[in-house]
């Protein structure tokens, strides 16, 4: 499907291990005009990411610069480690009449939607329950424990967002949930 339509900033929000990234891969596969927003963030790169793909790994230092500049439209701490978005990537999908897909925190998506309320599309992924949730990320097996509680004792607080979103999409059958995402993305670009 081509962005027929106006361009839009598509939010994926969700506790980590909820699917966002997943999903986000999945609309990017299917709308292969959109373009995927690559935040900046001080925290390691893990094996399987790439530099300017997945994020780019910039220093405390860096990502300081980067505030002072104004270059973000949004960012926040999370786990001890910064993270945002870069304004200079909405500025070229705009320019391109081109949405862009976000696949950021809640905090973050809402500082979006303040910024731009009429272009963003808010769309909060709903883990199916907090077992799943804990299980997702133990298998994932990205990090340590301490950091993996760090990541659980963030749920409620995400959780309790979500009602601040615009559409949020339960996350117990990846397809089902793809679909319904997919969906309320060509239905806010063509009305």
């Amino acid at each position: 499907m081509s962005n027929s339509g106006t361009a839009k900033l598509i939010v994926l929000s969700a506790p980590s291990g909820s699917g966002k990234t997943t999903i986000a891969r999945a609309i990017l596969e299917r709308h292969k005009d959109f373009i995927f927003s690559v935040s900046a963030t001080t925290r390691p790169k893990r094996i399987n990411e790439t530099h300017g793909k997945d994020y780019f790994f910039i220093s405390r230092e860096e990502f300081q610069q980067k505030i002072n500049e104004n270059a973000f439209i949004e960012h926040e701490n999370i786990y001890n480690d910064f993270y945002g978005s870069l304004k200079s990537q909405v500025k070229d999908a705009f320019s391109k009449n081109t949405s862009i897909i976000f696949d950021i925190d809640v905090k973050g998506a809402l500082s979006i939607k303040y910024v731009y309320p009429r272009e963003s599309i808010l769309i909060f992924i709903a883990p199916p329950d907090i077992e799943t949730l804990t299980h997702r990320l133990r298998t994932r097996n990205t990090e340590p424990e301490e950091k993996l509680q760090t990541r659980l004792a963030r749920v409620p607080m995400e959780m309790e967002k979500r009602h601040d979103f615009d559409y949020i999409v339960q996350n117990d059958d990846l397809q089902r949930a793809i679909q319904e995402v997919d969906s309320i993305i060509i239905n806010s670009i063509n009305n």
